[in-house]
């Protein structure tokens, strides 16, 4: 669906993208991660054709991104900051002006109103909807084309946890109907739970890739057993047949109430391979 060969990237002494191998394939969730400044609003606008770059090759659904038609386009799905967004105007307004320019019936702009839960709001100017519900209306906007492939850039920053559970549901469901989805994200929580990869992005270059369960085993160095005791004690045990035996003895003796593994978050990982620490905050991208 993407593929990124020896991908390159300046803006004028400063090389933002230094050589990115990338493939993503047909109906999964990718997740791009990496703190502010990164690179990852730049490849995201560069796969979508709003950027050149100076070398390297970039494929989309199948052809160089320079040579894609604007039917290819249709196809593509595109949620970042408040683009698109016509604060005057309402919601289903705002919908019909790119029903027009996708070619969709104006009956689609319901359906993505009712999907994302703004039914209810239809007529609101969107000048006049809580920050969670613009989420809901940018959303929306991409869904009613039904995309093949779609990027999302932090669709859930800054929004209350019952907002991101409903806009998770809605990525969940476009994965189900094989939407390809580029996700990018501050939330480690929301990358680990949505993604079936992960790429960490630093300083321009892809310094891991895997699903996130993976990335965090990779990284476990200490490979330690945590346990919390009935007692309220807390010990950890070594990761040997030693512990099995004690956990064995401790269970039968009914003085474990909880258990864990010590493998790290992929904010852990991401430290320790970056020195650096994700930053809630928006992108302060050179683009």
């Amino acid at each position: 669906m993407i593929k990124a060969v020896k991908l390159c990237k300046r803006f004028a002494d400063k090389e933002v993208l230094s050589g990115i191998d990338l493939e993503i394939n047909p109906g999964m969730i990718f997740g791009l991660l990496g703190p502010s400044g990164a690179g990852k609003t730049t490849l995201i606008k560069i796969i979508t054709g709003q950027l050149v770059f100076e070398s390297g090759e970039v494929k989309v659904l199948g052809k160089n991104v320079s040579e894609l038609t604007g039917e290819d386009k249709k196809q593509i799905g595109i949620m970042m900051d408040n683009h698109g967004m016509y604060e005057r105007m309402s919601c289903i307004d705002n919908l019909k002006i790119f029903a027009d320019i996708y070619g969709v019936p104006y009956s689609k702009t319901v359906e993505a109103l009712n999907a994302v839960g703004l039914a209810g709001s239809a007529k609101k100017p969107a000048m006049k909807l809580s920050k969670g519900m613009r989420a809901r209306l940018q959303l929306a906007r991409v869904l009613m084309i039904s995309p093949k492939l779609l990027f999302l850039d932090e669709p859930t920053s800054g929004l209350d946890p019952v907002t991101m559970k409903y806009i998770h549901k809605l990525i969940l469901d476009q994965k189900a109907n094989g939407c390809t989805v580029f996700l990018t994200t501050h939330n480690m929580e929301e990358a680990a739970e949505l993604c079936d990869e992960v790429a960490l992005l630093n300083e321009g270059k892809i310094i891991e890739r895997a699903a996130p369960d993976k990335v965090c085993r990779k990284y476990n160095h200490r490979k330690r057993i945590k346990i919390h005791l009935t007692t309220g004690e807390d010990i950890e045990l070594e990761h040997d047949q030693k512990a099995g035996e004690s956990i064995m003895k401790l269970m039968s003796d009914g003085r474990i109430e909880t258990i864990h593994s010590s493998e790290p978050d992929l904010e852990t990982v991401f430290i320790e391979l970056t020195g650096r620490k994700l930053e809630n905050a928006e992108e302060a991208e050179y683009a």
